[in-house]
């Protein structure tokens, strides 16, 4: 019975070239260290670059997003006299006319 052995010989000059790519671009992930081989002229199948990519253990843990703390917004506070607590606001509208104006709103809470 005959059972496929793999050459690895075959895989040296591409274990070679990702290894000093990689040591040049050492945060560079697969996608763009094929690119930089492929610029340099090299025309192996992704495939095999990326599973000699695996074998060299260049890839890399991908950092998930960091999530905002859960907050628990505190009540607003209620003015108890005049002029503690004013707000404002910018409002604009157009006429039947078609003219355009605009208008700066204060209101003393």
């Amino acid at each position: 019975m005959y059972f496929y052995q793999p050459d690895t010989r075959r895989d040296e000059p591409v274990i070679q070239a990702l290894a000093e790519v990689a040591e040049c671009y050492p945060r560079y992930g697969f996608k763009k260290l094929f690119q930089v081989l492929r610029r340099q002229g090299n025309v192996w199948n992704h495939k095999r670059v990326h599973r000699t990519y695996c074998l060299l253990k260049l890839n890399f843990r991908r950092k998930g997003k960091q999530r905002l703390p859960v907050r628990n917004p505190a009540p607003l506070a209620t003015p108890e006299a005049l002029n503690q607590s004013w707000s404002i606001d910018f409002m604009h509208d157009a006429l039947v006319c078609g003219r355009r104006f605009r208008t700066f709103n204060v209101v003393d809470d």
